[in-house]
C-alpha cells in the first residue's frame, strides 16, 4: 500500500511477488470472498481465464477496464460478475463471456482464475502503462429529458453523499453539510443517492433522478453535466463513462486515490478533492460549492443554456 500510493507500482509488485511465493499456490476459500486471494501465479497466455468479481460493484467497474489485455492474451475470457452489472458490461468490448456471479461454484471450465482486482499485479501495469482510455463502457443512447426532471437552464448535477456498508462512516458525508451545494445560483441538483440514504433528504432539495437499475443510472448520468459523488460506485460509473465527476475523499483514502493529488490516474475526467483533516467534511463542501459558483458562472458568461451545451464527455475545469 506504501507504494502504491506513492505511484510506485513496479515495486508494490514485487512485494506482491513474494507474498505470491509463501502462499504457494494455497488458497482459503474459508475467508470472506472479498478478502479472498485467488490467483495462483499461473501465466495467462493460451489458457481459458476466468475473472472473479468477488468485490463491490465500483470495484468492478474500475477494474474490467483490464479485460481486453486478458482477452488479448487468452484462448478464452469469462468474467464471472455481479448480475446488477452485466447489463452494463455488455456495453463493452473485449470483455468475454459474461456469468452472473453467485456463491456456487462457476459453470464454467477454465485453465486459471483470478479476482479483477489482482490484474493489475498479474499484468505488471504501471502508472505509464495503465489503460485509461474513457469511455470503456457504452450504454444506449436515448433522449434522458425525462429521466432527469424536468429542463432548466444551467448545470445539470448529480449528486451522492452515502456510500454502501463497507466503510460506510469514513467515506459519506453527513446530509446536513450539503446545504451550501442546494444554493449555488444557475445549478440544478439531481439526486443519484439510492438506499436508506433518500431517507435524509429534504423534500425541496434537488430533483430526484437516480435508479437502482445500474444501465438506467448511466443513461441518466449522461444527460448531465457533472456529477459530484463521495468514493463509491456512482463515482466509478461517470469516470469509465468520461463524464465529469468531482469526488470527494476522506483524509486518509482508499489506495486508488493515491496521495496529494486532485487528478486521478484511473479517470482523465475525474477531479479529486480530499478532506484536509480527518472527519472535515464542511470544509470539503465549501471548496465543492466555491469549484461550483465558479463552473456555473463560466456556463452563464458563455451563453449557454442547459446541459446540452456541453457535449457528452467533455471535461470540467
Amino acid at each position: 500500500m506504501h507504494y502504491m500510493r506513492r505511484g510506485d507500482w513496479g515495486e508494490a509488485w514485487s512485494i506482491s511477488d513474494a507474498v505470491l511465493r509463501a502462499r504457494a499456490g494455497v488458497r482459503d476459500w474459508s475467508r470472506p470472498r472479498h478478502l479472498q486471494a485467488v490467483w495462483d501465479g499461473t501465466p495467462l497466455d493460451g489458457r481459458r481465464i476466468l475473472v472473479r468479481c468477488y468485490h463491490g460493484l465500483g470495484d468492478t467497474i474500475q477494474f474490467i477496464r483490464f479485460a481486453p489485455l486478458v482477452q488479448a492474451r487468452a484462448s478464452e475470457l469469462t468474467v464471472w460478475a455481479q448480475p446488477a452489472l452485466i447489463p452494463l458490461l455488455r456495453t463493452m468490448s473485449g470483455v468475454g463471456r459474461l456469468l452472473p456471479l453467485h456463491d456456487g461454484t462457476p459453470e464454467v471450465a477454465y485453465d486459471v482464475d483470478v479476482e479483477v482486482m489482482e490484474l493489475p499485479h498479474v499484468l505488471r501495469t504501471t502508472i505509464g502503462t495503465l489503460p485509461a482510455q474513457v469511455p470503456y463502457l457504452h450504454p444506449p443512447h436515448r433522449d434522458l429529458r425525462a429521466g432527469i426532471g424536468p429542463a432548466r437552464p444551467g448545470l445539470a448535477v448529480g449528486l451522492v453523499w452515502r456510500s454502501g456498508d463497507w466503510d460506510y462512516e469514513r467515506r459519506s458525508v453527513p446530509f446536513g453539510l450539503l446545504a451550501p451545494l442546494g444554493t449555488v445560483p444557475g445549478v440544478a441538483l439531481h439526486i443519484l443517492q439510492r438506499g436508506p440514504a433518500l431517507e435524509e433528504r429534504l423534500p425541496d432539495f434537488g430533483i430526484l433522478s437516480g435508479s437502482d437499475d445500474i444501465l438506467e443510472a448511466a443513461a441518466v448520468m449522461r444527460g448531465l453535466d457533472l456529477v459530484i459523488s463521495i468514493d463509491s460506485m456512482p463515482a466509478h460509473l461517470a469516470g469509465a463513462l468520461g463524464l465529469p465527476v468531482w469526488t470527494l475523499l476522506a483524509s486518509d483514502a482508499d489506495w486508488r486515490w493515491m496521495e496529494e493529488r486532485e487528478d486521478s490516474p484511473w479517470y482523465p475526467s475525474m477531479r479529486l478533492f480530499r478532506q484536509r483533516r480527518s472527519g472535515a467534511w464542511g470544509e470539503v463542501i465549501a471548496r465543492v460549492a466555491d469549484a461550483l459558483r465558479t463552473l456555473a458562472a463560466a456556463r452563464r458568461s458563455s451563453g449557454a443554456a442547459g446541459s446540452q451545451a456541453r457535449p457528452i464527455g467533455g471535461a470540467v475545469p
